[in-house]
């Protein structure tokens, strides 16, 4: 209780991650290996990486320590829930495809067709079905409040969970933006699936948003941060995990139509001086 009140009075106390640094640090040493081994596989001359993979890599690793280390996980965990809803979605919406869009091709095929049955079982459990129940279901669980109890009172089991919802989301993205064109839907399947995608997160949103008592009471403990109540907390996640998972996949779709509408027309622009021959 005395370390309650403690952490509750110095919201911003440096508190230490190692399991973060750890999972950090071997994302960063993934990409000093992948620079080593490139020049062995790849024709001389030809580089490891383009500049805008090197730059997505960089981002995306950059978000997701930022939102797995102190302050912004410690806000999350002790204080706010909506911080909380911003945490998952940069580690399931934004981290991913940046680092998915990050690998190159080279690669992909070496971790993707070429590594046995490693390979194997990333190519089953990315088919869009298979990879949008895993990655739906989970995001269901993680908002259940008894799962949200136990991630807060044991810490391994915090971490643990934010690594396999990154892990489902880079299976979930697999099919949208993966390296490799034989993993890819299809432009209109592509949109589909992002909006099927979209719909489910609505429920637990809709859920937060209309609640009118309290769902999580870990964060009921006395102290409001920046003035915000714990039911204004709550409303807040709801709406951002609206807006972030409903609205930002609306965008990439929006995207994605006007590059496939604009695709045809180019097409179709170049069949016409051969079919007046």
């Amino acid at each position: 209780m005395l370390n309650l009140l403690a952490v509750a009075d110095d919201p911003w106390r440096w508190e230490p991650h190692p399991e973060v640094w750890f999972l950090v640090g071997a994302i960063i040493m993934l990409g000093v290996w992948s620079t080593r081994i490139g020049p062995r596989v790849l024709p001389p001359g030809t580089p490891v990486a383009t500049t805008k993979q090197k730059w997505s890599f960089i981002t995306a690793t950059l978000l997701l320590y930022a939102v797995a280390d102190w302050p912004i996980h410690d806000i999350a965990e002790e204080h706010l829930y909506l911080v909380h809803m911003i945490q998952h979605m940069v580690i399931t919406l934004i981290a991913p495809p940046l680092f998915l869009l990050a690998m190159p091709v080279w690669l992909a095929r070496l971790i993707i067709l070429d590594g046995g049955w490693g390979s194997r079982l990333i190519r089953k459990l990315s088919h869009p079905v298979v990879a949008a129940v895993i990655f739906n279901a989970l995001a269901a669980i993680t908002h259940w409040s008894g799962m949200v109890q136990w991630s807060f009172d044991s810490g391994m089991f915090h971490y643990f969970l934010h690594l396999v919802l990154f892990v489902s989301a880079l299976l979930m993205w697999l099919p949208v933006v993966s390296p490799l064109q034989e993993l890819r839907l299809s432009p209109p399947g592509q949109m589909l699936y992002l909006f099927l995608n979209s719909v489910i997160p609505t429920i637990p949103a809709a859920w937060l948003t209309f609640a009118d008592g309290t769902v999580y009471k870990h964060y009921d403990n006395g102290y409001e941060l920046w003035g915000i109540s714990v039911v204004s907390d709550q409303q807040s996640a709801g709406v951002i995990m609206k807006i972030i998972g409903g609205f930002y996949l609306w965008g990439i779709i929006l995207v994605k139509f006007y590059r496939y509408t604009a695709s045809i027309r180019d097409d179709e622009q170049r069949l016409r001086p051969a079919a007046g021959r």
